[in-house]
């Protein structure tokens, strides 16, 4: 129980420094200069990968397996600036303009500056709009208010912003004494910092891999092709390590690990799928298996992009995704528990 405890506490570490790195699709230089600072710190040899992702051998031989998880989220980027000074928005990904009304967020600009900004509504003041309640939300109607003294487009573009510039949301986020952990991102820095976790065991414990395990953290993977390239040509298997979903109709609670049996794109190979919950049941690990309706995971990226391997999905359950997310401590055990189980 203690050595676990160690693990869990070395991977919220890691989620909180990670989601404290702004890095929408198309903006992860940072969070990947991070997480190879990690891995060879932990002792391993990452390299990055020709689009910018992190790919690192954690060990073993043989019967080789991609893990993989993506740490790019989210965001948003300026379309416009507008004549009185306000900004806006096209989404990166799948961002939504209905939950990130009244966010606090920081816009960069090509040459390193950052500036503060809130994203409201258009004619925000309910004092002012009496048609405040059925003004429906869109990347038209909300708009970026810069925390800077500008009223036209000139203002704003001498302070470098233009076109192109990233806005990213802040995450928000807090560890509960409950063991509760929300913030915007857990899709999929949670996980990123579940597979940091499992590398770490796996050099503190000397583990000897029954299998080669590879990790590949991705950056395009919120736009649909974070794993479409860079898998080492000894892979057999691909393990996307991402959000498990919970809402209506799923099995899968936020303190419990996922293994998908069919998204969006159609089912997880058969054998994998049934090798992943035999190892929960085998190790009594508190999972839930379920179809995920409106979902696309990196291993499914890398089959479309022709990548012959098995393929299989995993992670801790995530409420409220692409959202204001909400997991637990729990969820985050048994996703390292059965990674465990998978590939010790």
């Amino acid at each position: 129980m203690k050595k676990e405890k160690k693990y869990i506490e070395y991977i919220l570490k890691q989620a909180e420094a990670l989601l404290a790195i702004d890095s929408p699709s198309g903006f992860t230089e940072k969070v990947t200069d991070y997480l190879c600072e990690e891995y060879k710190r932990l002792g391993y040899k990452p390299v990055k990968t020709k689009k910018g992702g992190v790919l690192v051998e954690i060990g073993g031989k043989g019967n080789a397996i991609l893990t993989m998880a993506h740490v790019d989220t989210l965001g948003g980027m300026v379309a416009e600036i507008k004549s009185n000074g306000r900004l806006r928005l096209t989404r990166v990904g799948g961002l939504n303009a209905n939950n990130i009304e009244t966010e606090n967020c920081r816009i960069y600009t090509l040459d390193g500056k950052v500036y503060d900004g809130t994203v409201q509504l258009t004619d925000a003041s309910i004092h002012v709009n009496d048609d405040y309640q059925k003004s429906e939300r869109t990347f038209d109607s909300v708009e970026v208010l810069l925390d800077e003294k500008v009223s036209s487009k000139e203002d704003v573009k001498a302070l470098g912003i233009e076109n192109g510039s990233f806005v990213c949301m802040d995450p928000r986020t807090r560890i509960t004494e409950s063991g509760y952990i929300k913030s915007r991102f857990l899709d999929d820095k949670l996980s990123t910092a579940i597979l940091l976790g499992f590398a770490k065991y796996v050099k503190d414990e000397d583990l000897k891999l029954s299998r080669k395990v590879y990790q590949h953290i991705t950056v395009f993977e919120e736009v649909g092709h974070g794993a479409c390239a860079s898998a080492p040509e000894d892979v057999e298997e691909l393990l996307s390590v991402d959000m498990g979903c919970v809402g209506e109709g799923l099995e899968c609670t936020d303190r419990q690990v996922s293994i998908c049996v069919k998204d969006g794109h159609g089912p997880y190979h058969y054998d994998v799928v049934k090798a992943l919950i035999q190892a929960a049941k085998d190790n009594h690990i508190d999972y839930a298996a379920d179809v995920y309706p409106y979902y696309g995971s990196d291993a499914d990226a890398a089959l479309s992009a022709g990548i012959d391997a098995r393929h299989g999905l995993i992670g801790p359950g995530v409420y409220a995704s692409h959202g204001y997310e909400r997991s637990h401590k729990d969820a985050v055990a048994a996703t390292l528990e059965l990674l465990k189980a998978y590939l010790a």
